[in-house]
């Protein structure tokens, strides 16, 4: 099992709007194309907040080939929505873990 990790620092100004986006656009969309089999959305505590609220979104996957073909036919459009809808007010980066 893969887990695909987005984590992002969204601005607070427009955390509200990215929160409610992210539950009713984005991930419905991630998972639509039928490559992960659950995801969760996570708030990540403790981190420093002076320049915005830190996510974790997590999607699962059951293999790397499974991974790579959701990054070759759907995260080049997905990843392009999110940086047209909030341009300079995040920052992300993106991991993937196997569960051990």
């Amino acid at each position: 099992m893969l887990l695909y990790n987005v984590t992002v620092k969204i601005e607070h100004d427009v955390q509200e709007d990215w929160l409610r986006w992210m539950r009713d656009i984005h991930i419905p969309d991630v998972m639509a194309t039928g490559l992960f089999e659950s995801h969760r959305l996570c708030k990540v505590l403790g981190d420093d907040d002076a320049h915005g609220v830190t996510y974790a979104v997590q999607y699962a996957c059951s293999d790397l080939e499974t991974f790579t073909q959701y990054q070759q036919l759907h995260a080049p459009r997905l990843q392009a929505e999110h940086a047209a809808r909030y341009q300079d007010r995040y920052v992300a980066f993106r991991t993937l873990l196997e569960v051990v």
